[in-house]
């Protein structure tokens, strides 16, 4: 698979968004604080969610490669096979959790 060149230059893309991006870092910030500070954030730092944030998070720091695939393969659903039955699920979640059998 080849990677697909950006049509804009290393110091385009900087100067074009970097303001955004940086909005979103602290964002990211802000969510892992306010969770660090609640009564509970104990229990929270178990969740699925929480964890698929941290590994995104480290996922940020490699030197190169496709840290969006990599981001997005931790996020996905891997299986193949349908559940044998979506009824009491909650909507989307934006996290893969492995679910057993037993669970549904």
């Amino acid at each position: 698979m080849s990677i697909l060149k950006s049509p804009l230059s290393a110091q385009e893309i900087l100067e074009s968004t970097f303001l955004e991006n940086r909005a979103r870092i602290l964002e990211i910030a802000a969510f892992l604080d306010r969770i660090e500070r609640a009564d509970d954030a104990a229990e929270a730092r178990k969740d699925f969610r929480y964890q698929a944030v941290l590994h995104a998070v480290g996922c940020l720091l490699a030197p190169s490669g496709n840290r969006t695939g990599a981001i997005l393969h931790r996020l996905s659903d891997p299986t193949t096979e349908p559940i044998p039955s979506s009824a009491g699920m909650k909507s989307a979640v934006g996290a893969w959790q492995e679910v057993t059998r037993e669970d549904h």
